[in-house]
């Protein structure tokens, strides 16, 4: 079996997969609250067969945290822990951006995605509302946007009389209170920023998309843009479970 993990600023997920790719168990921690006590309620809780696992990867944005884990996890196995990145790459994936710069888990991502003949946009709604552009088998960049929750987090929080809200799908633009109006404002305001730096994308690479999208709001907005899009929740664990090939 394989262990599988993808530590982001919010969450983290770690996943038991078969060598046919298949989720056998799943489990969520809070990143900020990981601790050895937590990891190991965790892992004793979803009944963690370590002497099962042969290979263990992870992509990781939280240094910190993926070293707490990699802590835990040397107790009880013998084999070594992988960072996507300690991986020769080169085998699935032209990387053109900064390679030191771009996101473990956008990685992942794109990896998941690839098949040498299409072109991908892979839109992942996260701690930031993010954009990865593949070209076939080339990694080219990416655009990096504040996240919905975050910049929803930010407002109320900066703004005395503007509350908590939970943002969901609505009809009409014009609001008639605080709350609505803070909601049409993020629902209709992300919905325009995915359509147009989408098509900002394809304009300046004079080329067609096939658009993934992922992450928190990925349910949410999945039939409120214009442009046509894939929804693939377990994006980022497929790509490692591709990429765990090369261990």
């Amino acid at each position: 079996m394989i262990l599988l993990g993808d530590i982001g600023n919010t969450e983290t997920k770690i996943c038991v997969a078969n060598f046919s790719g298949k989720i056998l168990k799943r489990f969520n921690l809070t990143t900020k609250e990981i601790n050895q006590k937590n990891i190991v309620k965790s892992f004793n809780k979803n009944q963690i067969k370590f002497d099962k696992i042969t290979k263990i990867l992870f992509c990781s944005v939280v240094p910190r945290s993926f070293k707490k884990i990699q802590f835990f996890l040397k107790k009880k196995v013998k084999i070594k822990i992988y960072e996507i990145k300690d991986l020769k790459l080169k085998k699935l994936l032209k990387i053109e951006a900064n390679f030191k710069q771009v996101g473990s888990d956008r990685i992942a991502n794109a990896i998941s995605v690839i098949n040498n003949k299409d072109n991908f946009i892979i839109l992942d709604f996260g701690t930031a509302t993010t954009f990865d552009v593949l070209v076939k088998n080339t990694y080219k960049g990416g655009i990096i946007s504040p996240g919905v929750r975050l910049s929803l987090n930010t407002l109320s929080d900066k703004a005395t009389l503007i509350p908590k809200i939970n943002l969901k799908q609505i009809k009409k633009v014009i609001g008639v209170d605080t709350t609505s109006a803070v909601r049409s404002g993020f629902f209709w305001g992300y919905a325009g920023l995915i359509d147009n730096i989408i098509n900002l994308i394809i304009k300046e690479t004079r080329k067609s998309f096939k658009v993934i999208i992922t992450g928190g709001f990925s349910e949410l907005f999945k039939n409120s843009i214009k442009t046509k899009v894939i929804h693939n929740k377990d994006i980022t664990i497929k790509g490692l479970f591709k990429a765990s090939k090369l261990i």
